[in-house]
């Protein structure tokens, strides 16, 4: 029996880690990506980490900012492991500084790897998917695409085209099988954010209704909602996924 295909761009992150754990938990073939060649030991340590917890999880060279590397990858996961038909775009970075004391690489970098990814990694599958007439694309956006956020105009500005995008790839597609959703995170208990200053993510708890931050894995199970073959006629749509922090 043919084993579905999933794609995790930025899949050994905190979030990325869970998404991939939960997509394999579903039945996928589930391919995690990770940014560059100098980062290539800390994926293949990760990876044996997955399988020591029963997770067979393949992992890719991707750099989602590089058209280029996006093409060349996407032509190799398609003659090792066939095609994609579920692909969530997870990768992201902060560069945050406010808007007087940004700098042009700070803008580019997060806009090339957060915005212009979407296009590139997308660009790569969507063929195989429109031919196919199915396919499922999630796109992860967050709560600071949505309200914005002291800092980080780069990162709210692109997180918020991502919101764009979705809505009118969903439109071109949606007779054709494919779903494109997104869905916003507020805070999560990853590593990087648990590694702030402790009265700083007390403050931040203050302002999320709920009283805490979300885990990743409550992240993933929304992934897997919305990447299941039940959720056809879900598309165009944002799920936020915030504790209540931002409600409109």
């Amino acid at each position: 029996m043919e084993q579905h295909i999933a794609l995790v761009t930025g899949g050994t992150g905190g979030i990325g880690t869970a998404i991939s754990r939960r997509l394999a938990e579903d039945g996928f073939r589930v391919i995690a990506t990770y940014s560059s060649p100098a980062k290539r030991t800390h994926a293949e340590v990760w990876r044996a980490e997955q399988r020591e917890r029963g997770f067979d999880i393949a992992i890719e060279l991707m750099d989602v900012s590089s058209f280029e590397s996006c093409a060349a990858a996407a032509a190799d996961i398609r003659e090792k492991y066939g095609v994609v038909e579920v692909l969530v775009n997870n990768a992201g970075i902060t560069r945050d500084a406010v808007m007087k004391k940004m700098q042009m690489e700070q803008w580019k970098d997060v806009i090339d790897t957060n915005l212009s990814s979407v296009f590139n990694v997308t660009k790569q599958f969507l063929d195989d998917m429109l031919e196919r007439q199915y396919g499922r694309i999630v796109n992860i956006s967050s709560i600071n695409g949505q309200k914005g956020q002291f800092g980080q105009v780069n990162y709210s500005a692109a997180k918020a085209g991502i919101h764009g995008f979705t809505k009118a790839l969903a439109q071109e597609v949606a007779r054709k099988g494919v779903t494109v959703n997104t869905i916003s995170p507020g805070y999560v208990a990853t590593a990087m954010v648990m590694a702030v200053a402790e009265e700083v993510r007390e403050k931040i708890k203050a302002q999320i209704p709920v009283g805490r931050f979300a885990e990743p894995e409550e992240i993933a199970r929304a992934v897997s909602f919305l990447t299941a073959k039940e959720a056809g006629y879900i598309t165009g749509s944002n799920l936020s996924i915030n504790g209540g922090q931002h409600m409109y």
